[in-house]
């Protein structure tokens, strides 16, 4: 209903000043009259074409130059118009329309700057690219979406405006053209340390990596994903006509379960958050690469176990199911975990990412220590919101033999990251 009272009102106005200068030069009459009125008629006769001419006829495309990255990545986009009418414009103008999910900023590292406060980072986008077109049938328009934050984010529509070089006529119409763009966690290079010298701080004084002790062969087994070379053993692989490796002392006790903590609560710091899913990515590929077994446990609303297995399928999954993780209201975390937690019969060393430490997830880290041989935490949060009864609570868990890494934005903002306790 507005577009058509709109549109009547242009017309309206248009046809109003063709009757005026019409009227001008019969009642006047002389040349001059009636040259300003021819002057304005190719001028009259071009804005009733404009005001005609359907633009939502126009096939519009855009083209990503990646529809996977990695968050803090950009992508090149190329939007193609493809008209049949070569009507004459004056000016093209192409607006992407960006979903909520990309209104906030991720430059990597350097965001965590702005750990205290996140809110920084959300910005609502904005790109506009115009063109000349004059009687072009296709038009190419290219521009950089930059800093895509981790998930899963769907472009659905472009908004395209042109008018004649007055300003008197406007035309613009909103195409649907849907592409999907997703975003993989960051992973960051971490280094495994084995003390913190200063506990407040989170600062690191031994820079010993914590590397798995092969020099005691126990047994042999098939060859896996993931084992290196240096491990095969030969002779036994000419015997048998399968590549076997050499199965060390410690290999059995060297498996590593990653527990994330989705579970959302007053207060939550959205930036740590996502360096909880950056930092469980990236500590699981450099234990990996280490040669141990390592697994994942998403405790949220949904439950997601990735158990500790040579699979090189796994990483893949894994990685999906953290592009796609968000914090959800749900049961306590501490619940979760120690429900989750006897499930498990393994001896696993169990590492738990968190945000939040309380009462509840301190009793909970103790019976699990009870359980299991080695517990460790990683607890990241802004230096200025960790409250005094959080740190006297890590303490305790600390004096129990609990390892404690408290990441703030002081070690986050370094590349690599140094991680302790492990």
């Amino acid at each position: 209903m507005k577009e058509s009272l709109r549109f009547i009102g242009k017309f309206v106005f248009i046809f109003t000043l063709f009757a005026a200068l019409f009227s001008f030069a019969m009642f006047q009459g002389g040349f001059t009259s009636w040259f300003l009125f021819y002057s304005f008629l190719p001028i009259f006769l071009y804005h009733i074409g404009l005001l005609f001419y359907p633009i939502k006829n126009w096939k519009v495309s855009r083209k990503l130059s990646h529809h996977v990255i990695r968050a803090g990545d950009g992508v090149s986009v190329s939007v193609e118009i493809d008209r049949k009418f070569p009507f004459p414009l004056y000016y093209c103008i192409c607006e992407e329309i960006f979903p909520v999910s990309l209104n906030k900023v991720d430059n990597r590292h350097e965001k965590y700057h702005h750990l205290e406060q996140p809110n920084k980072l959300y910005n609502n986008r904005s790109i506009k690219k115009i063109t000349f077109p004059w009687f072009k049938r296709k038009i190419a328009l290219s521009y950089t979406i930059k800093h895509i934050p981790r998930g899963e984010h769907q472009l659905n529509a472009v908004r395209i405006r042109t008018g004649d070089i007055f300003g008197l006529i406007k035309k613009d119409h909103v195409f649907q053209v849907s592409d999907a763009l997703i975003a993989y966690p960051d992973e960051r290079p971490i280094v495994l340390m084995e003390k913190i010298s200063s506990y407040e701080q989170g600062s690191i004084s031994s820079y010993t990596m914590n590397l798995k002790n092969t020099n005691v062969a126990t047994g042999i087994r098939e060859y896996m994903p993931g084992d290196r070379f240096s491990w095969i053993d030969w002779k036994q692989t000419a015997k048998k006509n399968e590549v076997m490796t050499k199965e060390f002392e410690q290999e059995k006790s060297t498996d590593t379960l990653i527990v994330l903590d989705g579970c959302y609560y007053n207060g939550l710091n959205p930036l740590a958050f996502e360096a909880t899913v950056e930092v469980s990515m990236s500590l699981m590929e450099t234990i990996r690469q280490q040669a141990s077994q390592v697994g994942f446990l998403s405790i949220g609303k949904d439950v997601a176990l990735f158990p500790v297995q040579h699979d090189p399928t796994k990483k893949e999954w894994i990685r999906k199911h953290l592009t796609r993780i968000y914090p959800t209201k749900t049961k306590p975390f501490s619940l979760l975990l120690k429900e989750e937690m006897f499930k498990i019969a393994n001896d696993f060393f169990v590492v738990v990412a968190t945000t939040r430490m309380d009462e509840q997830l301190k009793d909970t880290l103790k019976q699990i220590k009870l359980r299991k041989k080695r517990v460790s935490v990683v607890y990241i949060q802004s230096k200025n919101r960790i409250s005094e009864d959080e740190y006297h609570m890590l303490k305790q868990l600390q004096h129990e033999g609990i390892g404690i890494n408290i990441l703030t934005e002081k070690e986050l903002v370094n590349n690599p990251i140094g991680v302790s306790g492990l």
